[in-house]
């Protein structure tokens, strides 16, 4: 193997690597935003958490957020707008990505 076949191997190690830690962080912050979600809903317990899950799950639906947003906002009609709810996304992906880093 050549030096350049090392650098392109690890280069797309690299790349694998941080896509999994966007993936992690943006279903850790889905999770929270669930959470935060929830606590405005009256749940808590099991089935707080168990309404986080259906939150992560919506964000399979399509390609960015808008699929999760657009189900919080039909859920929390009077108690949180959609910009509200971008806001605390935007809120918790920070925290999100340090919960990750530091179980890495």
């Amino acid at each position: 193997m050549t030096t350049f076949d090392d650098r392109e191997n690890a280069f797309e190690a690299k790349f694998a690597h941080d896509a999994e830690m966007v993936f992690k962080a943006e279903m850790r912050r889905n999770k929270l935003v669930g959470l935060w979600a929830a606590g405005l809903l009256g749940k808590t317990g099991a089935a707080a958490d168990a309404y986080a899950a259906e939150i992560v799950a919506a964000d399979m639906e399509k390609p960015g957020s808008e699929d999760v947003v657009a189900r919080l906002a039909a859920d929390l009609a009077g108690k949180a707008s959609a910009d509200e709810i971008r806001a605390k996304l935007a809120e918790m992906l920070p925290v999100a990505k340090a919960q990750i880093a530091g179980q890495v």
